[in-house]
């Protein structure tokens, strides 16, 4: 089966950009991108520009909370809107590599000698940024430090790493991540943490960094007794745009990641995607391409799909992106649009034994965004057939895949870089970051704000209450047996009665309360375990 007539070498030509200063290409000859709907857009587009650009001067961009929003200044901290903010970037840079040259030096160490493994504790953009990067751009045989991760309140988890780390919690520095230093999940992280060090009969502020807010609640923690170093966190830098603040450059640094090249690469993205002309600016070809893609509407999902090992967290890293700049109910004019566009992907060739088979023949509700990377490894490879490298299939079936989509009018961007390296790492976070800003102001809505995060955050919080209110009752009542209903009456809760369920359920898994159970799951009783 031929390309439809329209993908023509042609119209590949019209549509293929190189961008030399930034060792990116970008082909949008299989999205539906058209001269039509590029000409409609215009007028959105230069408005985009132009909030780009008093975003970049200090305006204030998260009215919510009264914030500006200047993760573009930690690549080129002379455009920051004053001096103050602007010696802060350049003082915590300092300060971060002094840091990280003192522990892998040895100066800075552990109980046990010289630091080895590294714990980062974190969630959301304070753990999902740095996971990407160690994976990207880390070696086993070149790291300086051995990376683990608490990344959610999973206790299994938790102990999934400790077990990682061993009997050697003297060797590890453990990095807590929290702008606020409220963060539960965090929170509850570095308690487990300090208490597998006390059990070992080591001191956790001695083997402890905090990056947070100042004065913030973890900021305060990490005073009294004071731990080995303490990095800021800025309101003016959100999760999901931190990775090349304190969050994601402490961590890569001493991981023995070159973070200069980092941010050299986002830097030179940033000044590339400042020009006001769509084809001269590669985040903007993917903002509109985007918007086409999607009707402005998020009618389509967003598959990432890099043909890259190194590269297999990216599509993570851009669903918090993605979806929580762009997945809003409300546009800024207060109007309910509930917008958004949901992003998957895992890596090829991997995918073609998995979801191509659908995105190729089931729903058409995707856009898919192919990432090839042109060098295969340092040095040379073998030949696994005549003249044929396992890179040369990797290629091929790229290609191939691409080509397969199309035939069912599947539409598809295809980036490339040169290799996967700190600066080409730095364009992708760069490059996203701003077409995020672009398409939210073309779609009207607010990129910086998360007030659906917020909500659940409260509605955890009314469930733990309920837990405690439950559990005090049942030690009110030590020895009575309960059914879920009784309970739910005595707590004058009977709209939370599934809640209640599921929370002595929870509490008997793990032997804190005593079940007999019933005829069926809703008449067993529950009572305080002895």
């Amino acid at each position: 089966m031929s390309l439809p007539s329209k993908y023509t070498w042609e119209n590949f030509q019209r549509s293929y950009t190189e961008f030399p200063s930034i060792n990116l290409a970008i082909d949008l000859s299989r999205s539906s991108l058209n001269a039509a709907h590029l000409q409609s857009m215009e007028p959105l587009l230069q408005k985009a520009f132009r909030a780009m650009a008093e975003l970049e001067k200090g305006a204030i961009a998260n009215p919510d909370e009264k914030r500006m929003v200047g993760h573009y200044w930690l690549r080129n901290p002379a455009l920051a809107p004053n001096v103050s903010i602007r010696n802060e970037i350049t003082e915590t840079l300092a300060a971060i590599k002094k840091f990280a040259a003192q522990v892998h030096s040895g100066e800075i160490k552990g109980a046990s000698g010289p630091f080895k493994r590294l714990l980062i504790i974190g969630i959301g953009g304070s753990a999902l940024g740095p996971q990407f990067v160690a994976s990207a751009l880390g070696h086993a045989r070149r790291d300086r430090m051995k990376v683990h991760f608490f990344d959610n309140t999973d206790p299994d988890g938790m102990d999934k790493a400790l077990a990682e780390i061993g009997n050697d919690p003297g060797a590890t520095l453990t990095v807590v991540i929290s702008k606020s230093g409220g963060t539960k999940e965090t929170r509850n992280g570095m308690l487990e943490a300090r208490a597998a060090y006390t059990k070992a009969g080591l001191s956790f502020e001695k083997h402890a960094v905090a990056i947070t807010g100042v004065n913030s609640e973890l900021d305060r923690y990490a005073q009294n007794p004071a731990w080995l170093a303490r990095f800021p966190m800025w309101d003016w830098v959100g999760g999901r745009t931190s990775e090349t603040s304190a969050v994601g450059l402490l961590p890569a640094l001493l991981q023995g990641i070159d973070i200069d090249q980092l941010l050299a690469g986002a830097a030179a993205c940033d000044e590339l995607t400042r020009v006001a002309d769509y084809q001269k600016n590669p985040s903007a070809q993917l903002a509109l391409a985007w918007h086409k893609a999607v009707n402005g509407i998020g009618a389509k999902d967003m598959v990432i799909l890099p043909y890259k090992d190194r590269l297999e967290l990216f599509s993570r890293y851009l669903q918090q992106l993605v979806m929580e700049s762009i997945g809003k109910e409300k546009d800024l004019d207060g109007k309910v649009v509930n917008q958004g566009i949901a992003v998957y992907g895992n890596k090829g060739s991997t995918d073609q034994h998995a979801y191509i088979q659908q995105l190729r023949d089931g729903l058409n509700n995707f856009f898919a965004t192919f990432i090839e990377v042109r060098k295969d490894r340092e040095g040379s490879s073998m030949e696994v057939e005549p003249s044929t490298t396992s890179g040369d299939y990797l290629l091929g079936f790229l290609l191939g895949t691409r080509e397969a989509l199309t035939q069912n009018n599947r539409e598809s961007i295809t980036l490339t870089i040169d290799e996967v390296s700190p600066f080409s790492i730095g364009v992708l976070i760069a490059l996203y970051e701003r077409a995020v800003g672009f398409y939210a102001t073309l779609v009207n809505i607010n990129a910086y704000h998360q007030p659906g995060v917020e909500a659940g955050k409260k509605a955890a919080g009314a469930v733990l209450e309920l837990q405690l209110q439950l559990l005090k009752y049942l030690r009110d009542h030590a020895g009575e047996k309960f059914k879920i209903t009784q309970l739910a009456t005595a707590l004058n809760a009977a709209e939370q009665t599934e809640t209640i369920f599921r929370l002595c359920e929870h509490l008997s898994a793990n032997q804190r309360l005593s079940k007999t159970s019933g005829v069926n799951p809703f008449d067993s009783q529950y009572q305080l375990k002895n």
